[in-house]
């Protein structure tokens, strides 16, 4: 009995709690809990393959389907939908891709289309799924020109080709390269990406001088003949977009034509990278030190069984394959059958007569496109698969805008037969060493770039990078006049050779080519001196840059001033020296300098009275000690002695006597406190005796010159010229000197006989000649200001050589 109530109450708990909790859960689409055994028919719903089934990658793709439907209806057999593949070959002909597509959709009627395999094929297909309403799923087409807004039944169910612009870009600006070639195949596929990299790359004020186009079906000859062609330009930094067996063809030849040497950067877009595994292993090896981006995939159990699973079968179904790859594609076309098979589901009950025929058009040809009926399940299956999110072997999976969300990439390094990561790249944090972390991040907007943060091994097995540019074989070479200098040759100096040619040398000539040489490409150039046939200069400054003007020279390197008459018609760089315009005159010699001149400091009251403190000083304190201490005692003379040794004494503070007498101690302190004072005004005043006196300038003032009439000299063809003028010299008191020394001799000939009282002339001229001379002449305020020493460039000069860079 006590059994029998146990039992009633367990069963009574039971539907208790099955009262209270509800019915168990029950999947979307099912109206009844799932069961293995059920009887009722799934419905058929048949969906086209479009792909190029006589390559091996379509042929490992197609697979990857046919393992995906198979692995979700395994796991998922209670589901009332089935897909059923209708598969066409498109023979890799657009004709043919549009022709199998027509077919499925008139005479089967499918529901949606995987496929085609390129963006070419893509254009047409996309055209008719939109008019007949059947959704074109695409995980290989990636040209930026498909898009969802030309129509919304096209699903890119991979990633678009423009979300890679971006990290492309942040490569080429981390290592500093300004100017990059864009190398591409000639169609639809590799002209979608131009634009948006274009812009990427402009942004950040990196230049394209050049862009390959090669053919997709180009031979060995047109391929090398584009090769030598870049070989003679300066930029070695070339981004490489083309399908895989273009590219492998391409670095064949560069590698026989040795560009891939230590002095090249190749950089390849994700659609060489995606499918670098199925390229031959003796492309790869001369493909080594090509670095490379590819959508990042993050590593998952999932995914290494699917990987397991498809080597085995694929080995059982296809076993003369023996080399067969599975690439990035065909793990995005897992996903995607995926993606579809859930929407079949989530869409509902289809129609078994799936299409609306138009009537008056019954008994047109099967191929005619008038004909083409309307889907009646393509609405609710597109707005199946826009909702459709869920986990797949790639990562995430969810369509946003119609194709797939852009990823995180993955910057690779091609290494040996394979790839070997080198660091990430997101949207928000650019790149970065480890993907999870923040700590590595190098930022390619607002901070400068460590090369050091990537290890890379580059072409020609080396760790550094390459510069990016080198010397071009061909073009033009930018003229650059120098002046011809009879003297101040530390600035510019320009030496005759034997065989006629010049050697140009000088401070000015050294920052110029250092400038020149730190430019991120190179800027062919060849110095010009501008000189007649006897080797002096033509005319002077003003000339020289206006010669710039006339389109004679393409720039001037030298001691050049920036003046504002000159600048109306030139350009001119950054200065590179300080500037101002000072005057230098002799020092004016000291005549009260005699071997007496140490009494100088002081005048002689102030000598007698320290005389007399002293002898004061000395007297007071042998009264307060002569009567308690026994050094002050003794015979007269003695004790007169004593005051006079004792006070002296004090002034080098070499006195021995002992003080008892705190009194005598008292006027000690204030004596010796006085004593300091006195022997440092003398110091002081001895030394601006000998050596601020001696310092003094002739001239003191412009005004003093113009008033005594003075010759002043300035150097020859300089714009100071002009400037005495202005501030009231006469012409013919002006007096032109070249080198230091003609200026040291005119200075040693008295004004108005051939020489001069003072020169005026730019700084660095007049350090130079105070490097020289130091002890006999000064200069002289006011300082005259102007802008420095600058180079002259062209307004109109339109070459990027060093337009862009100086200034």
């Amino acid at each position: 009995m006590e059994k029998k109530v146990n039992a009633l109450m367990i069963i009574s708990f039971i539907f208790l709690i099955s009262f209270i909790l509800g019915p168990p859960p029950q999947p979307a689409m099912a109206a009844t809990p799932p069961k293995k055994n059920t009887t009722s028919v799934p419905v058929a719903v048949n969906v086209g393959i479009v792909l190029d089934m006589q390559l091996p990658g379509p042929q490992v793709w197609l697979s990857c389907i046919s393992m995906a439907l198979s692995d979700f209806y395994s796991a998922h057999d209670y589901y009332k939908t089935r897909i059923v593949l209708n598969v066409r070959d498109s023979k890799q002909d657009v004709v043919v891709a549009a022709s199998a597509a027509l077919d499925l959709l008139k005479n089967v009627k499918v529901d949606a289309i995987i496929g085609p395999v390129s963006s070419m094929q893509a254009h047409f297909i996309i055209d008719l799924g939109a008019k007949a309403r059947v959704p074109i799923i695409s995980f290989s087409a990636t040209s930026p020109s498909l898009s969802s807004i030309r129509s919304p039944y096209f699903i890119r169910s991979t990633v678009n080709d423009s979300s890679q612009v971006q990290v492309l870009s942040s490569i080429v600006s981390t290592f500093g390269w300004r100017e990059v070639v864009l190398i591409y195949v000639d169609n639809e596929f590799g002209e979608g990406i131009i634009p948006f990299l274009m812009d990427a790359l402009d942004a950040l004020n990196i230049r394209v001088p050049y862009r390959s186009v090669i053919r997709p079906m180009a031979r060995e000859d047109e391929i090398s003949a584009e090769l030598y062609k870049l070989m003679t330009m300066q930029t070695r930094v070339f981004i490489v977009h083309m399908l895989p067996d273009l590219a492998s063809k391409l670095f064949i030849k560069a590698k026989h034509l040795g560009m891939m040497s230590d002095e090249y950067a190749w950089i390849a877009t994700d659609a060489i990278m995606n499918a670098l595994n199925t390229i031959d292993h003796d492309v790869l090896d001369l493909m080594q030190g090509v670095i490379g981006v590819r959508p990042y995939i993050p590593k998952s159990q999932e995914l290494t069984s699917f990987m397991n699973r498809w080597k085995k079968n694929y080995r059982q179904n296809n076993p003369s394959a023996l080399n067969a790859q599975l690439s990035l594609f065909g793990l995005w076309a897992y996903d995607s059958a995926t993606a579809l098979a859930i929407a079949v589901e989530k869409s509902g009950n289809f129609s078994t007569n799936g299409f609306w025929d138009q009537d008056f058009l019954r008994n047109s040809s099967s191929t005619d496109l008038e004909s083409l009926g309307i889907s009646k399940n393509g609405a609710m299956l597109l707005k199946a698969l826009l909702e459709t999110s869920f986990t797949g072997i790639t990562g995430y999976f969810k369509l946003d805008g119609g194709q797939l969300q852009s990823p995180a990439y993955q910057i690779v390094n091609v290494i040996a037969n394979g790839a070997k990561e080198v660091a990430f790249w997101t949207s928000e944090k650019g790149i970065e060493k480890d993907l999870n972390s923040t700590a590595n991040k190098i930022s390619n907007t607002d901070k400068a770039i460590s090369k050091s943060d990537l290890t890379i091994i580059w072409p020609g097995d080396k760790a550094s990078p390459p510069k990016g540019w080198v010397i071009p074989t061909s073009g033009k070479k930018l003229r650059v006049g120098v002046p011809v200098k009879d003297g101040f040759f530390e600035f510019v100096n320009v030496e005759r050779n034997s065989d006629n040619s010049s050697t140009v040398t000088g401070y000015s000539i050294d920052i110029f080519k250092a400038v020149m040489s730190s430019l991120p490409y190179a800027v062919p150039y060849e110095f010009i001196p501008w000189e007649n046939s006897d080797g002096k200069i033509v005319g002077n400054y003003n000339e020289l840059i206006y010669q710039v003007y006339l389109g004679v020279f393409d720039a001037i390197a030298g001691d050049t001033t920036i003046v504002a008459n000159r600048s109306q018609y030139v350009d001119f760089t950054m200065p590179y020296t300080e500037s101002g315009v000072s005057m230098i005159v002799p020092i004016r010699q000291n005549q009260q300098k005699n071997a007496w001149v140490f009494l100088k400091p002081l005048t002689w009251d102030l000598w007698l009275t320290t005389f007399f403190f002293f002898v004061i000083i000395g007297f007071l304190i042998w009264l307060l000690e002569h009567r308690i201490n026994d050094e002050f005692r003794g015979p007269p003379l003695h004790q007169i002695g004593m005051v006079f040794w004792f006070s002296f004494s004090t002034m080098v503070f070499a006195q021995k006597e002992k003080v008892v007498s705190n009194s005598a101690r008292f006027v000690l302190i204030i004596w010796f406190w006085v004593v300091v004072i006195l022997i440092q005004s003398y110091t002081a005043s001895l030394t601006s005796m000998l050596t601020v006196q001696q310092l003094q300038p002739t001239v003191t003032n412009v005004n003093e010159l113009l008033k005594n009439k003075a010759y002043v000299g300035y150097q020859k063809g300089s714009f100071v010229t002009a400037m005495l003028v202005r501030m009231g010299f006469e012409k013919f008191r002006l007096v032109e000197y070249n080198s230091v020394d003609e200026l040291h001799k005119l200075f040693t000939i008295e004004s108005g006989n051939g020489g001069i009282a003072a020169a005026f002339d730019e700084i660095p001229y007049m350090k130079l000649f105070l490097a020289t001379y130091c002890n006999q002449y000064t200069t002289v305020q006011p300082t005259y200001k102007t802008d420095g020493f600058a180079f002259v460039r062209t307004f109109i000069y339109n070459s990027f050589k060093v337009q862009r860079y100086f200034g």
